[in-house]
């Protein structure tokens, strides 16, 4: 008894989670964390939407969710998830009905807030429908949808009433005996998302957290925020499904979240570049091949690490640990591999030597 306790206490929390099916993804129990991202396209245009799924799974998305605003969307709805390459999961907000068709036309998860979808009573039906399809139900809870109730407490912080609300909710529907839930419970606020998120993972330890900054903003600033609260979160293992969300395309949305979980060296998929600041030694235009190079591997999916340096005294010793990589001199470049120098090129050449040799590996 005392070495399994020992064993539980050395795991870490999206370890401990129950698991989950989100199509034939699993979710939770120790899976590795699962990459997901939302549609955009209009609700009622198949074509567009399924167009858009199969760009995200190009580029790495594993779960993809769609909005439901009308009950009229729903016959989109079910094309979309006869025909997705994904695992499609129903976004459904203030109509109880349609999460209860959706489930019936093939969705492969469902997000509710029962705070806005008619309150727990109506909450009833749709987990009897989820029931009978056999899929899981995320209760998603946001800062700016609290019930007024709760969001009127003055002795509890925002982190305390966001983790309270999901856990009451939590608590409602395993009394009714639906058990195959995700959590998510996400505010603007970088800080308040992570308090939140280790309130949960305290308060509700078998439920897998789908996590994110809720309205991050466009690329450059959301790209941050979300790097900066989801990185502290899967670094203390807190986090089971992650969305990065920007305003913006979502296939940038998915370049950042295996760019995330790959420099916190949890999931790899496609090259790391390394590549110095440049400063007054460099005598090449390094930030321009260093886009292009990345530009180059933007469809590559191997996991390797490409360096691309500004010195040729220092660079293949800075970069040794890079697969392959270029440090660059007046107007030429050595080509590297693992610190051992391979060949020397001119300035014009280098990205397509560095790209030759890239597919050799």
């Amino acid at each position: 008894m005392c070495k399994t306790d020992a064993t539980t206490n050395d795991k870490k929390p999206n370890q401990l989670t129950h698991r989950v099916m989100v199509g034939n993804v699993p979710l939770g129990g120790g899976a590795p964390v699962v990459v997901q991202s939302m549609l955009n396209a209009p609700a009622n245009d198949v074509d567009a939407n399924l167009a858009q799924i199969r760009e995200l799974a190009a580029a790495g998305c594993e779960v993809v969710r769609m909005a439901i605003p009308r009950r009229d969307c729903l016959d989109a709805f079910q094309s979309v998830c006869e025909q997705s390459p994904l695992p499609v999961v129903a976004d459904v907000h203030f109509d109880a009905q349609i999460a209860v068709e959706a489930a019936r036309r093939g969705a492969a998860k469902l997000r509710i807030n029962p705070g806005n979808i008619g309150g727990l009573a109506k909450t009833d039906a749709v987990l009897d429908a989820a029931g009978e399809a056999g899929i899981p139900i995320r209760i998603g809870v946001n800062a700016g949808s609290l019930d007024q109730d709760l969001a009127a407490r003055r002795d509890l912080t925002l982190p305390q009433k966001l983790a309270a609300s999901a856990a009451g909710y939590v608590e409602y529907c395993e009394g009714r005996g639906f058990h195959d839930l995700v959590v998510s419970a996400k505010a603007h606020d970088v800080m308040t998302t992570v308090r939140t998120y280790r309130q949960l993972s305290r308060d509700l330890p078998h439920i897998p957290l789908h996590i994110g900054i809720t309205e991050a903003g466009t690329q450059f600033q959301g790209v941050i925020k979300s790097a900066s609260g989801l990185g502290i979160l899967l670094e203390e293992g807190i986090g089971d499904t992650m969305r990065i969300s920007l305003t913006d395309d979502p296939v940038v949305e998915m370049r950042a979240c295996w760019a995330l979980l790959s420099a916190l060296d949890l999931r790899r998929r496609g090259p790391e570049i390394i590549s110095c600041p440049t400063c007054g030694r460099c005598q090449v235009n390094l930030i321009e091949l260093a886009k292009q190079v990345e530009s180059n591997l933007m469809s590559t999916t191997k996991p390797i690490k490409v360096a691309v340096m500004g010195c040729v005294v220092n660079g293949p010793g800075e970069a040794r640990d890079a697969d392959i990589g270029v440090a660059c001199g007046a107007g030429v470049g050595v080509v590297f591999k693992h610190g051992e120098v391979q060949r020397k090129v001119e300035e014009h050449a280098i990205v397509d030597v560095l790209m030759e040799e890239i597919g050799k590996l």
